[in-house]
C-alpha cells in the first residue's frame, strides 16, 4: 500500500518536470515562459553536451542564438570608437579588368584640336562622343553619411600599334574619365607619341575624390576616349587596358581601380554601463 502511494505522488511531479512552465501567462511557448521582468542575481550559463561543461563566457561577451536547433554561444561584440566631426575609412575596395577597350581610328572623337579641348566636371556620361567604360572597373559603393569624401585611383597601360620613330609628331591624344552616377568627376588627358621601339605604350594614372554624395548606392565607372590623331597614327590602334601588339600582354596591361569612402559617421549607438 506504501509503495502505491509513493507511485502516485511522483507522477505528477514526472509530468510537472516534463511540462511547460510559465510566468505570468497561463499559455507558456517554451518549457520556460517568462511574461514580463526578468531579474537575474547570479551568472548565465551554455551548457556543452560534448564535455557537460558549463560555460559562463568572458567579460563584456554577448549570448548570441546560432538559429532554431541549435544552442546559443558567447560572443564579443567588437563596436569602433567614432570621435564626432572626425572621418573615418568607411569603405574600401578595389576592381580590376583584363577586358580593356579598343579604339580604331574610326572611333576617335573627332576632336581635332583635342589638346586645347575642355571637359566639365559634372558632365554625363552620354552626351561625351565616343566615351568606351571599362567594364571591369563599374561598380556599387555605399554611402551612409551626408558629409564624406570618396578617393579613387585608376591605373591602366595605354599602347598603340606605332611603327618605329613614324612621321613627325606621330602620335594619339585620349582622355580617360572617372565617372559616380555617370558623372564626370575626374578627368586625364594626355599623348601616346611613337618612340625609337615598335609598339610603345605608357602606364596611365590618376587620382580622383568626389565630396558629400547623397545617402545610398552610387555606381563608380571609368571611361576613355581616343581624341585625335597625328602624323602617321590615323591608320593605327589605341589599346586602353589591354594590349595592342605581342610585346607585353593583358595581365601587364589590365587597369586596376581603387575606391576609398571617408565619411563623419552620422549613427551613434552608445554603450551603458
Amino acid at each position: 500500500m506504501m509503495k502505491k502511494i509513493i507511485l502516485t505522488l511522483l507522477l505528477p511531479a514526472g509530468l510537472l518536470l516534463s511540462a511547460q512552465v510559465g510566468i505570468n501567462t497561463d499559455s507558456p511557448k517554451a518549457k520556460l515562459d517568462v511574461n514580463g521582468d526578468l531579474n537575474l542575481r547570479d551568472k548565465i550559463a551554455v551548457y556543452d553536451s560534448s564535455d557537460n561543461s558549463l560555460s559562463q563566457g568572458n567579460n563584456d561577451q554577448l549570448l548570441v542564438s546560432q538559429g532554431e536547433g541549435y544552442p546559443p554561444i558567447w560572443k564579443t561584440l567588437r563596436i569602433p570608437e567614432y570621435e564626432p566631426n572626425k572621418f573615418y575609412l568607411i569603405f574600401n575596395n578595389s576592381f580590376s579588368d583584363k577586358l580593356g577597350i579598343r579604339f580604331s581610328y574610326n572611333e576617335q572623337s573627332n576632336i581635332t584640336t583635342s589638346r586645347g579641348s575642355v571637359f566639365n566636371k559634372g558632365t554625363q556620361y552620354g552626351t561625351l562622343s565616343n566615351f568606351k567604360k571599362i567594364a571591369g572597373l563599374s561598380q556599387d559603393i555605399n554611402v551612409y553619411s551626408t558629409v564624406s569624401k570618396a578617393y579613387f585611383q585608376f591605373e591602366t597601360v595605354v599602347q598603340a600599334n606605332f611603327d618605329a620613330n613614324g612621321a613627325t609628331d606621330t602620335s594619339i591624344d585620349y582622355a580617360c574619365g572617372i565617372f559616380v552616377d555617370d558623372k564626370l568627376v575626374n578627368l586625364r588627358q594626355r599623348n601616346l607619341k611613337a618612340i625609337g621601339s615598335l609598339q610603345p605604350f605608357l602606364t596611365h594614372t590618376q587620382i580622383g575624390i568626389v565630396e558629400n554624395l547623397t545617402k545610398g548606392t552610387h555606381t563608380v565607372s571609368v571611361g576613355c576616349a581616343r581624341l585625335a590623331s597625328y602624323g602617321s597614327a590615323s591608320g593605327k590602334t589605341l589599346t586602353i587596358g589591354i594590349n595592342a601588339a605581342s610585346n607585353i600582354n593583358s595581365f601587364i596591361a589590365q587597369s586596376s581601380l581603387k575606391v576609398d569612402v571617408y565619411e563623419v559617421p552620422e549613427v551613434f549607438n552608445p554603450i551603458i554601463n
